[in-house]
């Protein structure tokens, strides 16, 4: 089950027996792998928990080629439909998927021709002549159906599942999608099933909302009758001869008293009739709503929260009820607001049509790939052992330091800002968590200023702070609660943050609060430290769980925000990447926005990790070293010593800080890490650059001059945020180009997108798993990076590889379930992926946001800055743990999953 792959399986020797009588030491290595793996899995199964990668068990991802657009806003759990229109992949509890199609929900049409239904008794409808015809709105003809019509025939089998689908056609643009039956099943009739959903780009409350409408359009040449009536206590065979007979349910059925609560192995279904006259050559519409009430959600671990919507409609179950009602007469608010947000990129003739719908259906994660919105940072106030809970559990985990930063923040020799807080929460947010009103309600707004500075201005940000906190925040939209998302359904991590450097583009550019939410969270655990013992299972090996300074990996799985780094193949603490990949998010997050509380708030944590890696330069050249095991996302692909992916990121992040820095005050550090880039660039120049690109890392293993395609991840970041380029444009161009030529163009012609690793001579590089594979994110990445670099053509062509294999009706029938990465023949690993939402990378390349466009052209690395005592000094993070013990691991190791 765990697909592991080793440079070198056997060691041959002089005079010694057969290679094939050995077991090498590596294959050792990952047979216990593969043990402790599955005690892991085991043990927390034991617990009533999943673990949080699970490669033994995957019967709850089967591939499937008929997933369609999601149903539902964000974060209150998810249905998606099929493109058959069946009603599948229901995430309402987090974590878990019902992947498997519920028969029972469908949407079925009756017509009735010439003088309405009540001819229908007396007529046979299975005799051709009949004028009288019914049809179920159903494109299936699969196994499912096949196994129900061997039933005992009570049930959903004895419905009518006939459409031929030959003249029925799907169309996907996420939010919305729509089915059009021209001529099915009467050659003069035409029937659209469309799906609305309230994802509305900077609308923080219906984009919460559990509901959808879907519309039913009717256009035909004759004449039909029906009646608007709601059905109840009927069997499934009862309801469909009810349907057949009358064309709709009795009225009887609407006064049939109180419901009765089901019990224990029961199920319980409804069903809504509506029905219309419909003229000669006229048309009519009907709309139905569909709204689901989870209010509060439960971490098995950990506490319970309300959910984003719950702000607005409540924390009753009932609320449904009142969100259909929203639904119905807000849908066509939502359509325009949706069109608005589109119909520039739609129009756009200079974009390819495959990327324009690419670009919104990928979005399809952000509601359908598991996520949790939920009103506020604190538990559901109604619960006061939740309460307690959690503030036994701020003081539990490793008895934090009582204040551990203070930021200051000097503009242009102002008015200098005090901002305190303690283990990462500021002193109102404590007083929240510690002393509740009366009335149990608790007031979660975020202080904001909006707005950058300019050179010639002096904000005093603490009066700013104080006047809010008096009188409550000018906008109460600025409170959005907290925001977590899978890596992915088959990888159960929140916010898994090596995956969300790539993802975040599209939360940046639809909805800006929730990503710097998001980055706020990061900002805090930086500066908090887990010291309970976590077993790794690569090597064995234990480790406490979250060092201070270290960014964490993810913010956990069964307890969020309280025990992180759920992921524990490694000890992610000794990562390479996570540190820079942070500061580059803040940054590009704070050049974007101009929000500048935002900054003051997480830039001790910018401070803090970039402190923290410079542990890691063991021979003081001012660029880190990785380790000698897979210590960054591609978490199977060993690396020695300097290596392009992070050491180009390394040198990203000093960039950024130093630029942050500067317009911070903090001029001291900006020279920090000014000085640390120009004596680290030349190096990495020297030790990877051959004269077209950027050699895979600076060992001497079978790899180390590999064609990465990510080896630019860096200046993708540098680019998008304004800043000057790292490397001369010469040298990046002719990287870029020699990806193009070798990654994309060598592997079936450029058409599934670009390899990982390619060998100078053409071969993909076969040393292990992640190497071999083609990372749909990591490719739309590639992508944008292309396009800043005015390699427009090329970047199109690269990224038009992942919507052939994936999107396209020649590909491998990946749409709304696009995978982590697939391999040259096309076998996928981990469906509904976090990643691939990077294609707004590219969009965002196509419009950088005009903070960014007019952000002043000065290159930090090139000019210097020296504190007022002409010293160099930093910021006190309150201390910054850095191991010195050397993380031990089997090299060239390759496990079935990716992080």
């Amino acid at each position: 089950m765990i697909d592991m792959v080793s440079g070198n399986i056997f060691h041959c020797r002089k005079h010694s027996w057969p290679s094939e009588e050995y077991i090498s030491k590596t294959t050792l290595q990952l047979m216990r792998l593969g043990v402790r793996l599955w005690s892991y899995v085991r043990e927390e199964a034991s617990q009533g928990r999943k673990a949080p990668i699970d490669p033994f068990t995957r019967e709850s991802c089967k591939p499937s080629a008929s997933q369609g657009v999601p149903l539902g806003g964000m974060g209150s759990g998810s249905i998606s439909r099929g493109f058959r229109g069946e009603f599948r992949q229901l995430q309402i509890v987090p974590g878990l998927c019902e992947a498997s199609p519920i028969m029972a929900n469908q949407f079925s049409y009756y017509y009735a021709l010439g003088c309405g239904w009540d001819l229908v008794a007396s007529n046979d409808l299975s005799k051709a002549e009949n004028p009288f015809s019914f049809q179920n709105l159903n494109l299936f003809k699969n196994k499912e159906i096949v196994r129900m019509r061997k039933s005992d025939g009570q049930g959903t089998s004895s419905w009518g599942w006939n459409l031929s689908g030959q003249h029925s056609t799907y169309h996907a643009l996420f939010p919305r999608a729509w089915t059009i039956y021209d001529g099915e099943p009467d050659p003069e009739l035409k029937v659209s099933c469309r799906q609305i959903s309230p994802f509305i780009p900077n609308n923080y409350r219906d984009s919460s909302l559990p509901a959808a409408v879907i519309c039913v359009h009717v256009g035909e040449h004759r004449k039909r009758k029906g009646k608007s009536q709601p059905s109840s206590h009927l069997g499934s065979k009862d309801m469909w001869g009810t349907m057949v007979q009358g064309g709709h349910f009795d009225r009887e059925n609407i006064n049939v008293g109180a419901s009765i609560p089901s019990s224990p192995g029961d199920t319980l279904c409804a069903a809504v009739s509506a029905s219309a006259w419909v003229e000669a050559h006229g048309k009519c519409t009907v709309a139905f709503s569909l709204a689901w009430s989870s209010p509060k959600v439960k971490f098995l671990k950990g506490s319970t929260y309300n959910r984003r919507y719950t702000k607005f409609y409540g924390t009753s179950e009932r609320s449904a009820v009142n969100l259909v009602h929203d639904a119905l007469m807000n849908y066509k608010q939502w359509e325009e607001e949706i069109e608005k947000w589109q119909n520039p990129i739609l129009r756009d003739d200079s974009l390819p049509e495959w990327y324009k719908f690419t670009l919104f259906n990928e979005l399809y994660f952000l509601v359908a790939g598991g996520t949790v919105w939920i009103d506020g940072h604190l538990p559901a106030a109604d619960d006061k052992s939740n309460l307690d809970g959690y503030r036994h559990k701020l003081k539990d985990v490793d008895n934090l330091d009582a204040k551990i930063i203070t930021a200051k923040v000097n503009v242009n020799q102002g008015v200098v800002v005090q901002h305190d807080r303690i283990n990462g929460f500021s002193s109102k947010e404590l007083d929240r968590i510690n002393g509740f009103s009366s009335n149990g309600v608790i007031d979660e707004n975020e202080d904001t200023y909006q707005g950058s500075l300019h050179s010639s201005e002096s904000v005093d940000l603490e009066e700013t702070r104080r006047t809010n906190s008096l009188h409550g925040p000018k906008d109460d939209d600025e409170d959005v609660g907290r925001f977590l998302y899978l890596e992915g359904v088959e990888y159960i991590m929140w916010c898994t943050y090596d995956v969300h450097f790539y993802a975040s583009f599209a939360l940046l550019a639809l909805f800006p609060k929730i990503e710097l939410s998001i980055q706020r969270d990061f900002a805090k655990a930086v500066l908090s430290e887990d010291g309970r013992k976590v077993k790794f299972l690569a090597d064995g090996t234990s480790g406490i769980r979250k060092a201070r300074g270290a960014v964490p990996h993810d913010l956990g799985t069964h307890d969020p925000w309280h025990e992180m780094n759920a992921y524990n193949i490694h000890d992610t603490s000794r990562w390479k990447d996570l540190n820079p990949k942070f500061v580059l998010q803040v940054y590009r997050d704070f050049a974007a926005t101009g929000n500048m509380s935002f900054a003051v708030d997480v830039w001790p944590a910018v401070c803090a990790a970039i402190e923290y890696m410079e542990q890691f330069d063991k021979d003081g050249d001012g660029l880190i070293e990785n380790d000698g095991f897979p210590d960054q996302t591609y978490d199977a692909w060993t690396v020695h010593g300097i290596s392009a992916y992070c050491g180009c990121l390394w040198l990203a992040a000093l960039e950024a800080a130093a630029a942050m820095a500067h317009q911070l005050g903090d001029k001291a550090f900006a020279e920090r890490c000014r000085s640390k880039f120009l004596k680290a660039k030349p190096v990495f120049e020297e030790k990877l650059w051959n004269g077209s690109y950027f050699n895979y890392d600076s060992g001497s293993s079978s790899n180390s001059r590999s064609i990465q395609a990510d080896q630019l991840a860096g200046q993708w970041y540098i680019a998008s945020s304004g800043l000057p380029s790292l490397f001369d444009d010469s040298k990046i161009r002719s990287a870029l180009q020699k990806i193009f030529d070798f990654n994309v163009m060598r592997v079936k012609g450029g058409r599934i997108g670009a390899v990982n690793g390619m060998y100078p001579n053409g071969k993909v590089d076969e040393s292990c798993m992640q190497s071999r594979e083609i990372w749909t994110g990591v490719t739309y990445g590639l992508a944008a990076t292309m396009i800043l670099t005015e390699m427009k053509d090329e970047a199109f062509t690269t990224a038009e590889g992942i919507f052939t294999a994936g999107w396209s009706e020649e590909g491998y029938g990946y749409w709304f379930q696009t995978p982590e990465g697939w391999t040259v023949d096309g076998h996928y690993r981990s469906l509904i992926y976090m990643r691939p939402l990077a294609i707004w990378a590219m969009q965002w390349a196509l419009a950088l946001p005009k903070a960014i466009l007019q952000a002043p052209g000065i290159n930090m690395m090139d000019k210097m800055y020296t504190s007022s005592n002409g010293k160099a000094s930093t910021n006190d993070i309150g201390g910054v743990r850095k191991l010195v013990k050397k993380t031990k691991c089997f090299s060239n190791a390759v496990f079935h999953c990716s992080c």
